[in-house]
């Protein structure tokens, strides 16, 4: 199973080499997919290489060949792009509705910005993980600063004393990497989800509840990939 970015990113390469015949560029690839820096890149063209979709050819420059497609997309050439986190609650195995066209920027004396909604992630018993934009909601601009983000709303209480309740909707900074203490959106096993206090345990990765009730979850390294970190949270009163 690939994870949503790695199917953009293969169909892009298989597009632009059934257009021109030559894989495209690294800086491309980024540009095409909304990254950050080439080094997210080349992890997806690792994970793609390991899951046999694609090859690189040796002593050649942008040498890459296309295998196979997911059996999803065999004989499509849409190409989806926009930002979509592997982080969501859904049925397993569906294959996700191409995301809205991005929006525009905000004029700079707009107060607030639409963030998209990107399903549920649980304060607990970690959930399935599958993309679904649900819809948008508006948030600050103080609150966001730069970088993309994404809201998720909260299922369980294993996050009560951070102040993080039940029916909360957090927001999301996306990215690969955090600090110890921060709290995280942690995909567990590239299946499952949650929202935990990420810690170190030496070589291994800890996943921190905030409530006694839930125990610290220890991973080794290569089972967690971190897919954002906190930034802020929204509640409404009824």
């Amino acid at each position: 199973m690939l994870t949503r970015k790695q199917q953009e990113l293969l169909l892009f390469i298989h597009e632009r080499m059934k257009e021109s015949g030559v894989p495209p560029s690294f800086d491309e690839m980024k540009d095409a997919l909304d990254l950050a820096s080439k080094s997210g890149i080349h992890r997806l063209i690792t994970a793609l290489e390991e899951r046999g979709f694609i090859r690189r050819l040796p002593n050649r420059a942008r040498a890459l060949e296309v295998i196979k497609l997911p059996e999803a997309y065999t004989g499509t050439s849409q190409v989806r792009r926009g930002f979509s986190p592997s982080v969501i609650e859904g049925s397993l195995g569906k294959p996700a509705a191409p995301p809205a066209a991005p929006k525009p920027a905000p004029p700079a004396e707009t107060a607030s910005v639409a963030v998209p909604v990107m399903g549920r992630i649980a304060a607990g018993v970690p959930i399935s993980a599958i993309q679904n934009n649900m819809h948008d909601i508006s948030v600050p601009v103080e609150m966001i600063g730069s970088g993309e983000h994404y809201a998720l709303e909260i299922k369980g209480d294993s996050m009560i004393e951070a102040g993080i309740l039940d029916g909360d909707t957090v927001i999301i900074r996306n990215g690969s990497t955090a600090s110890p203490g921060d709290i995280v959106v942690a995909l567990i096993d590239d299946e499952e989800a949650t929202l935990k206090r990420f810690r170190r345990k030496g070589a291994s990765i800890a996943l921190e509840a905030a409530n006694p009730a839930y125990e610290t979850r220890i991973f080794g390294p290569d089972r967690v990939k971190i897919q954002g970190r906190l930034v802020g949270l929204i509640r409404r009163y009824h």
